[in-house]
């Protein structure tokens, strides 16, 4: 079993100037492409190429993002994704070649931040990277987070300055991007946001890819929330447009 390759970048120009990202993928062609074309943009880059020796640089290097694909030897990308959220909120990016929705499904509810499909090309997985990490990260607040109150829909509380949401007063454990999809719904009640919206509100407006990517968060947001997606009392579906926050309240029949 070969453990990791350390390949830090000799540049400290370019928008990844002063980022780690960890890349592990057991095919070391592919590691290394990828790796190349993330040191070219100044990032410091190190190489794992199994679950067990990921989880270990992940815990020793601290990366800002980990790219991480899902068929690994020892331990396989959804539990080196559950095992890094346990000391870790850097981003995670995983990789599939396979075709099965339920493995996405799976990847992004243990906490993974995006997924891309091999084959993929390099350069718009370095422009995801660059996309997430001009995200503001967990307990990084503006001003106006600090001061805001708590916001309330019925029993749902979001505090954004915590970062806590609970549901009639029991805490509710989120993801990272879990939260910041639902902090963006409850900033503007009264919107109807597309899913276009909530990516550019989330990922930001330079993020490119599949946008059915937010029905998946919204998905595992709503059974975080015990919300019934046939009758949603928190995230609202508007037909034709996406979703909106809802105030609590279990809709009638004609307002679903």
């Amino acid at each position: 079993m070969m453990g990791p390759v350390n390949a830090t970048s000799s540049s400290d120009q370019g928008p990844g100037a002063g980022r780690r990202v960890l890349v592990v993928e057991d095919e070391l062609p592919l590691a290394t492409l990828v790796g190349g074309y993330l040191e070219r943009d100044g990032f410091d880059v190190t190489l794992a190429n199994d679950g067990l020796a990921a989880v270990q640089v992940a815990r020793s290097e601290r990366p800002d993002v980990v790219v991480l694909d899902l068929g690994l030897p020892t331990l396989d990308g959804v539990e080196v994704c559950r095992q890094i959220r346990t000391f870790s909120d850097c981003f995670v990016i995983m990789l599939t070649a396979r075709n099965d929705e339920v493995d996405t499904l799976i990847g992004l509810s243990v906490g993974a931040d995006d997924y891309m499909t091999k084959p993929f090309s390099p350069r718009e997985l370095v422009a995801r990277v660059n996309v997430l990490l001009r995200r503001a990260r967990a307990g990084a607040l503006t001003t106006g987070d600090a001061e805001e109150p708590p916001r309330r829909f019925g029993d749902l509380v979001i505090d954004p300055a915590a970062r806590e949401v609970s549901v009639s007063g029991v805490p509710i454990v989120l993801t990272r991007t879990e939260f910041d999809v639902l902090a963006a719904l409850s900033a503007r009640p009264r919107l109807a946001f597309t899913r276009r919206q909530l990516i550019d509100a989330v990922w930001g407006e330079g993020w490119v890819g599949d946008e059915h990517l937010v029905d998946v968060h919204i998905g595992h947001l709503r059974t975080k929330l015990g919300d019934d997606a046939a009758a949603p009392r928190f995230i609202r579906t508007v037909r034709g447009v996406g979703y909106r926050i809802g105030d609590g309240a279990a809709p009638s029949q004609a307002g679903r």
